[in-house]
């Protein structure tokens, strides 16, 4: 098997990902403004902010990760590039894997690398912890990505499928973003929180690009 086709998906997928969609500035958008606007709607108090910051930071990622996924395989469907890909033999869940890391490296990987930003206006600490915080983000990101890279390859032959993609994705989602803000929390549970959150990521690195390959394959026949 050649890895010509896999690389070559990754590469038109990272331009595809600024040139459709501003890459990183529509969903680091959508993640400040989730950020900004809460708490001027439940208010200042530091306690409160504290309590449900990790909460909300983590409901924004999984929503801002949704923002860029909806033409990541329906441009392909439409211009015929997804059949030259398979035609090639590489397998479908290689091209798609890749795909979808493409549009993690591009989007999900900047709002990680700025989440301690919006971490402290939760009034988190300004200390180490924010650095372990940006690479919890970038895990379950990274699953974000994958589960809404399934949604986005069983709607590729959908037009404006972008509310498709959520119902199917958001589901999905519902076991990293639970991990993720208990694992920030520093509440009872939250020492073992990280390894759930490790697993849930292998978990979808393991299923999704099978589940994306097979719906690619049925949006070409």
């Amino acid at each position: 098997m050649s890895a010509a086709p896999i690389i070559s998906a990754f590469r038109q997928a990272l331009t595809e990902a600024w040139a459709g969609g501003a890459g990183a500035l529509m969903p680091l958008g959508f993640f400040a403004g989730a950020a900004v606007l809460v708490p001027l709607g439940i208010g200042t108090d530091p306690n409160t902010l504290r309590a449900v910051g990790p909460g909300i930071l983590w409901v924004a990622l999984a929503l801002a990760s949704l923002v860029t996924l909806e033409r990541i395989f329906q441009a392909d469907v439409e211009d015929g590039a997804l059949d030259l890909w398979l035609q090639t033999g590489a397998p479908a869940s290689m091209i798609a894997a890749a795909k979808a890391f493409a549009y993690w490296l591009t989007a999900g990987l900047p709002l990680a690398i700025l989440s301690p930003v919006f971490a402290v206006m939760f009034q988190a600490k300004a200390d180490t912890s924010l650095l372990t915080h940006m690479g919890l983000y970038a895990l379950g990101g990274l699953a974000f990505f994958f589960w809404g890279g399934v949604g986005a390859a069983l709607s590729a032959t959908v037009r404006r499928g972008g509310l498709l993609i959520s119902l199917i994705a958001l589901p999905l989602y519902v076991p990293t973003a639970i991990f993720g803000a208990l694992a920030m929390s520093g509440g009872p549970g939250s020492t073992g929180a990280p390894l759930f959150l490790a697993a849930s990521t292998l978990f979808a690195l393991a299923v999704a690009p099978f589940a994306m390959g097979a719906a690619l394959r049925l949006a070409a026949d």
